[in-house]
């Protein structure tokens, strides 16, 4: 859960910065047209599977390090 808050607050912030936007814009939401909604529904899924991996890696390594398997 601490992952998926990470993300979305990182998310939050990348679109800020490359939109000039505060908030990204919804699928069903009318004022925007299909290139914006698909690509921000490309950054956030991008950012939530590299926040991911990097959780699941550092898991991965700790458990290694605590266990020597």
């Amino acid at each position: 859960m601490l992952g998926g808050a990470l993300a979305g607050v990182i998310f939050k912030q990348v679109w800020k910065l490359a939109s000039g936007k505060d908030d990204a814009p919804q699928a069903n939401s009318e004022e925007y047209g299909w290139g914006e909604v698909l690509l921000a529904a490309a950054v956030q899924g991008a950012i939530f599977g590299v926040v991911k991996a990097a959780i699941d890696r550092s898991a991965a390594r700790s458990l290694h390090r605590a266990t020597g398997q």
